[in-house]
């Protein structure tokens, strides 16, 4: 008796890859990120956390 094949998944549902914001942000404070034509800022804070801003 065979184990039933899954469906094959689409993109959409795969997990996204985790990144770790140490190699995103490459020893910078803040990056840039451009998504549908806008930019927007990914910066970090002195406590460590993040912030986007358009």
């Amino acid at each position: 008796m065979q184990t039933p094949t899954p469906p094959p998944t689409s993109e959409a549902q795969k997990t996204p890859a985790a990144m770790k914001s140490v190699d995103l942000f490459q020893g910078q404070k803040s990056i840039d990120i451009e998504h549908k034509g806008n930019i927007y800022r990914l910066q970090t804070t002195k406590q460590g956390k993040l912030i986007l801003t358009k």
